[in-house]
């Protein structure tokens, strides 16, 4: 008789971790839309009355630092102090920098904020996914984690564009504040989450207490077995580091663009009340007309539904004779999405030009299939480098995967601008063509860089 098979539950400890996360997006996509929203809308309602064009590059600032300082934070958990430091300090400097922004009337203190919240989030991203990940003792067991980490992830997003934002835009049960003091609540959700990750130290056990260098994965690696070589890295050391490098440059790709895709969302397709809405798609259902910031809580929600469903596709399709597809595969197939979504973003404009307006259900197909593309492959970026990485570099690969995102960040505005003189369907068209190809491109190439991963 076969022994019934039981599903092993997760530590405590990975959800404080989980949890860790979601306080700290509730906070960062509340900030991330209202940058957006509060530097274009008139100063009589209560926002800076700049042009969209600035709106876009100061969201964009915002993000993109946030997602390179996460290598220097990594490379200070690899080898001098504690990533159970590093996290709860990343917490706390970021809640101060949200202060800034509650306090703000100008650039000055925004650019405080942008520079508080990147150091924080340094010291916090990477090294709390390093944390959770030496909670596992199993290597097969980190895809399932992570994707679902990243449901916790996306259910920050979801209540941070959902509710907390629409405090300062269209109100919530009839409550509406200043942007100013959203930022306040974004701070105050800061402290929150480092007492949470405080007070449950304990369900942790020993993970991270030392840096990364001493090598704490209790699950045997290609890479693990290399750390004889002690400091230096070995040619197969070398080889699954630059796997782990194009995998993060090509997510680049698919990050320009998918951040891109909420500007035209926000400003072409939107409504408020700043002139630099065109509001082109009907946003009602009946009378109820939809706020434009749940096209962000369209992608969180998506996510938070995937995380579970994808978890057990990977699962599962690790047990097969030939395996789990590639990274670089789900990396191709995550591009290519996104670039369909684009075709469907044009299709809508065509629409809305000969109507006048579209309906607010092509937005969401665009936003079902960008989350779509993202699920494939970002929550597994951690699981990837968690395999692959030599201890020795393991923080400072965790922060460098998010590099991506910088990246993206300093492309898309000045593409967005200059997407702006042309016809719309030329432009985004154009460049949907130019992201499936690459996107196939990368397919057809896998066999040859996974060859890298397994480099010994």
């Amino acid at each position: 008789m076969e022994a019934t098979k039981t599903k092993k539950k997760k530590p405590f400890g990975f959800y404080v971790c989980a949890l860790g996360f979601t306080f700290e997006r509730i906070a960062f996509y509340t900030a991330k839309y209202l940058l957006a929203i509060w530097i274009v809308t008139e100063v009589a309602s209560g926002g800076l009355g700049l042009p969209d064009e600035k709106g876009v590059a100061m969201s964009a600032a915002f993000v993109a630092w946030t997602y390179i300082t996460p290598i220097f934070g990594g490379y200070i958990a690899d080898h001098w102090i504690s990533p159970r430091i590093c996290v709860p300090v990343g917490m706390i400097l970021m809640g101060l920098g949200y202060l800034c922004t509650w306090k703000a009337d100008s650039m000055g203190l925004v650019w405080a904020m942008i520079v508080l919240v990147s150091i924080g989030t340094g010291l916090f991203k990477g090294n709390l996914s390093g944390i959770n990940g030496l909670l596992f003792h199993n290597s097969d067991e980190l895809d399932e984690a992570f994707s679902i980490q990243y449901s916790f992830v996306n259910v920050g997003s979801f209540i941070g564009t959902t509710f907390i934002a629409m405090l300062a835009t269209t109100g919530l049960f009839g409550i509406k504040t200043s942007f100013n003091t959203v930022f306040l609540i974004c701070a105050i959700f800061m402290f929150i989450d480092a007492a949470w990750f405080i007070l449950n130290g304990k369900a942790l056990g020993d993970a991270g207490k030392e840096p990364f260098k001493a090598d704490q994965r209790e699950f045997e690696t290609v890479a693990k077995k290399d750390d004889a070589a002690g400091d230096k890295l070995t040619s197969g050391d070398a080889k699954r580091i630059g796997a782990i490098v194009l995998v993060t440059l090509f997510s680049a790709i698919f990050w320009m663009v998918w951040y891109m895709a909420y500007m035209p969302a926000y400003y072409r397709f939107g409504w408020g009340d700043g002139s630099s809405y065109m509001n082109l798609a009907n946003w009602y259902i009946g009378s109820f007309q939809i706020p434009t910031s749940w096209f962000d809580s369209m992608n969180a929600l998506v996510c938070i539904a995937l995380g579970p469903v994808l978890a057990a596709v990977w699962a599962k399709m690790a047990k097969r004779p030939q395996g789990d597809i590639s990274m670089f595969k789900k990396t191709a197939l995550g591009i290519i999405l996104v670039g369909v979504s684009y075709i469907v973003m044009v299709v809508a404009d065509k629409i809305a030009m000969a109507n006048g307006q579209c309906s607010f259900l092509w937005l969401a197909l665009v936003s079902m299939l960008m989350s779509l593309g993202e699920m494939i492959f970002s929550p597994l970026g951690n699981s990837f480098i968690s395999k692959l990485a030599p201890a020795k570099v393991l923080g400072l690969l965790l922060g460098f995967w998010p590099i991506a995102v910088f990246i993206a960040q300093y492309i898309y505005p000045s593409l967005y601008a200059w997407l702006k003189t042309l016809n719309f369907t030329v432009g985004y068209g154009g460049l949907a063509a130019v992201i499936i190809a690459l996107g196939v491109i990368l397919w057809l190439c896998s066999g040859k860089l996974d060859e890298m991963e397994k480099a010994e």
